[in-house]
């Protein structure tokens, strides 16, 4: 049985599993990285300023590692050739697997890159790490956020149907 997507009503019923599991995460951790931004705010008048010019080096390349990383890691992740591979062998739920799958990998690279920030902020009383590394984890969380019609879409063009005849395999006789 099919449902108004396209998809059969096991595949739609994972879907929605997954995507829900995805999003809220995700979602989750854009208000924890504003509100580590909000406690620095608040906070900056009780912190004691100490400058470290290798800290401060060290969290400015972490910050751009792990952004360009999330970035590069989840277009690697979803490259078109690896879903084929992955919907033609695994079907829909391998698919779906995946798409989570990474999509929460992104997701915490984007959270560790805010703490990172929080605690150089409070380590030595500047602002900048927090802001910088809370503004780069927010850009990142709305890049990986999961559209449900993306992961349609995905499914839709990737996955392989049980119903579907299986490839056959050409024997030489």
């Amino acid at each position: 049985m099919t449902t108004q997507t396209g998809l059969p009503d096991t595949v739609e019923k994972e879907l929605l599993r997954r995507h829900k599991a995805a999003s809220t995460t995700v979602m989750g951790l854009l208000i924890a990285t504003v509100l580590l931004c909000v406690i620095a705010y608040l906070s900056r008048r009780f912190l004691a300023r100490h400058d470290n010019d290798s800290l401060d080096i060290g969290v400015r390349i972490v910050i751009i590692i792990f952004g360009l990383g999330s970035i590069v890691l989840r277009r690697t992740r979803f490259a078109t050739m690896r879903l084929q591979d992955i919907g033609g062998l695994g079907g829909p739920s391998a698919l779906l697997k995946t798409l989570e799958k990474t999509t929460l990998q992104v997701a915490l690279i984007a959270a560790s890159l805010s703490i990172l920030g929080f605690v150089a902020t409070f380590l030595t009383a500047n602002d900048f790490y927090t802001y910088g590394a809370g503004l780069i984890a927010v850009v990142i969380l709305v890049y990986c956020y999961p559209t449900k019609t993306s992961w349609i879409r995905t499914i839709q063009r990737f996955a392989r149907m049980d119903d579907e005849p299986k490839a056959s395999v050409l024997s030489l006789e």
